[in-house]
Formats: C-alpha cells, structure tokens, sequence
C-alpha cells in the first residue's frame, strides 16, 4: 500500500494542528509556521549554491532547528500531547559564535549597505527578509498564544546570521558592498 500525499482534508481551507484541532489556512499559526517553511526551503537554495562544506553543514543544522521550531509552531498548545522537539540555548550560541567568527574578518559596518554582491549574497539578504517576517508572525503569535521564547530568539538570531554570511560571501569573493547613499 502506497501513502497518498493527499487527504482531501483541507479542501474546505481548513488544516489541523497536532493535537487535532482544526484551523482556517490563513490562521496566525498556519501562517507562522508556513513561514518558517518557506525559510526552510529558501535556505536549501543558498545550501545549494556555491558554498563551503562548513557552511553547509552549518544550514542542515539551521534547517533542523527551523524544523523544530515548525514543529512547535504547529501545535495546539491546549491539546497537544505528542512530544515535539526541543529548541536550546546553546543552538543560539552557535548563530551567534558563527556571526562572531565571521565579523572578525569583515571591515567594519558603518553605514546601511543595499542587498546584492553575487547571487549567493542576494540569496542570503532574501532568506534574511523571509526569517523577519517570520519572527514579525511569532512575535505576533505570541501576543495570542504561549511561544517558547526562545523561538523568538533564534529567529531574531538567525535573521542577523543571514545578514552576515550575506556580508562574508561579498567579501571572499572580493566583491564589493554597495552603500546605500541615500538624497537629502
């Protein structure tokens, strides 16, 4: 026997939660983690693209964790009790040991900088787009809901992670930053 992809559940735009309660498409929820699924997705393209082993070990792990946070996203906190993954600490470290890693071989930022510099750069300023609305989508969620908050953390963490790597990518490929000179 074959799975079906297809359930014809959701024919009426409505989906579950884990916990089994159902929820219209455009749901708050449905729309966060949704988000951070296309994050997900957006990030195998940069993993795609040319990059270093390191760094693409790096983002298989970054898309674990974004799997994890899915996964927290996607349940009903008032019926789940399936156990989901877990989000820690120390995954927060690890953006922020790796941001720190590369900030010390980039020039000093000292003024706004425009998206760009190679395609893999460009890649990288999109996921970066993608993961603040994202945390704008949690943050909200959580006004209305429980969020571990170190959800929101490590998608803020993230955000500024993908801006830095789209940063180290110009720079070792002896690109140029354009800066944004702006008329006055």
């Amino acid at each position: 026997m074959s799975f079906k992809i297809y359930t014809k559940t959701g024919d009426k735009g409505e989906t579950s939660l884990i916990g089994g309660a159902r929820v219209p498409k455009y749901h708050l929820r449905i729309e966060s983690y949704g988000t951070v699924d296309e994050l997900n997705s957006y990030l195998g393209i940069i993993k795609d693209l040319s990059i270093d082993s390191d760094r693409k070990s790096l983002l298989y792990e970054i898309q674990d964790r974004l799997f994890t946070i899915g996964s927290e996203l996607a349940c009903d906190p008032e019926k789940a009790r399936m156990k989901v993954p877990d989000l820690y600490m120390a995954d927060i470290e690890r953006l922020e040991q790796e941001i720190d890693k590369m900030n010390e071989v980039l020039p000093e930022l000292k003024s706004f900088i425009l998206p760009g510099g190679n395609i893999l750069a460009s890649n990288c300023h999109v996921a970066r787009c993608i993961c603040r609305r994202a945390e704008r989508l949690v943050v909200h969620l959580a006004t209305e809901s429980s969020i571990p908050h170190l959800v929101i953390t490590y998608l803020n963490r993230l955000s500024d992670f993908l801006f830095v790597l789209s940063r180290m990518v110009v720079y070792e490929s002896k690109g140029e930053e354009v800066v944004w000179r702006p008329r006055l």
